[in-house]
């Protein structure tokens, strides 16, 4: 496939880790000017100092997405890099996932996932419109959920804060009239993002699992036992039952890797094995 990557600047949130640590990497290694952008410094510097290792072209700036300021002066400091931004990728977020009844406990991290999710978001797009409407081209990555897709149990604020991805990610397509590409990306369960670790309720996940809860549940402690059978682990199996990082990853990377007429708008990826209703 023709590399239509290198030389792009790249700006990518929550890059210290998941996705956006994979997306970073990987885009470096096509060539891509990448600019990290992530609230925990510490991991952050981790990244780029892997790119730079790699001889990758790399910028690394703290970022608070919730905070518009903080997102606008990303954008300046990798225009005063690059001189250009061609892709921005809002990928930062968290996951909640907690039933209702859990209020007293979830309040304060639901408020978060709120800041974070869509706020983080809207203030990703609104650093680099003016610019990517000036400049006559520009690509926004926004990536959701398939908890999006359908309200269930145990995601009433995570989900919502997903669709409302969604809707900013539509809504943006039609008044832009492809002068902006944008791309909505949806995984469904992936556990080595570590993104779980947001989860107030354990419990809660049951609500993407529905009737395939038992089937689900059980393949996870056979994983952590070192005991799930080979068929479910094997990527060339149809029955893999849960997508590793870097397989997301990959489609974002497509979605980037496209000719500046052709628009990836919807991404959803599934392991073939995965257990989830939506």
């Amino acid at each position: 496939m023709t590399n239509h990557i290198k030389n792009k600047v790249i700006v990518v949130t929550g890059a210290a880790s998941g996705f956006g640590k994979l997306v970073s990497e990987k885009t470096a290694a096509q060539g891509a000017n990448v600019v990290c952008a992530d609230v925990d410094e510490v991991p952050l510097q981790a990244t780029t100092q892997s790119i730079r290792d790699d001889a990758g072209s790399v910028l690394g700036v703290v970022t608070d997405v919730t905070q518009l300021d903080q997102v606008t002066r990303l954008t300046q400091q990798a225009l005063e890099r690059f001189g250009r931004i061609d892709v921005m990728v809002n990928n930062a977020g968290v996951m909640p996932l907690a039933f209702y009844s859990d209020h007293a406990e979830a309040a304060a991290t639901w408020s978060r996932c709120i800041d974070i999710n869509i706020k983080g978001v809207l203030n990703g797009i609104m650093a680099v419109y003016d610019l990517m409407m000036q400049q006559g081209r520009g690509h926004i990555i926004n990536v959701s959920s398939i908890y999006g897709n359908y309200p269930v149990a145990g995601a009433g604020v995570y989900g919502a804060t997903k669709a409302a991805v969604n809707f900013l990610s539509e809504s943006l397509r039609m008044e832009t009239q492809g002068r902006i590409k944008v791309t909505i990306v949806k995984p469904t369960g992936v556990p080595g993002t570590g993104l779980g670790s947001s989860i107030v309720n354990q419990g809660a996940i049951v609500g993407i699992l529905g009737h395939n809860a038992p089937r689900y549940l059980q393949m996870m402690q056979a994983h952590a036992a070192g005991e799930l059978p080979p068929e479910h682990a094997d990527v060339d199996n149809v029955e893999y039952y849960a997508l590793e990082p870097e397989y997301l990853a990959d489609q974002i990377v497509y979605a980037i890797n496209q000719p500046w007429g052709i628009s990836v708008g919807d991404i959803t990826v599934r392991a073939t094995g995965d257990a989830y209703i939506l």
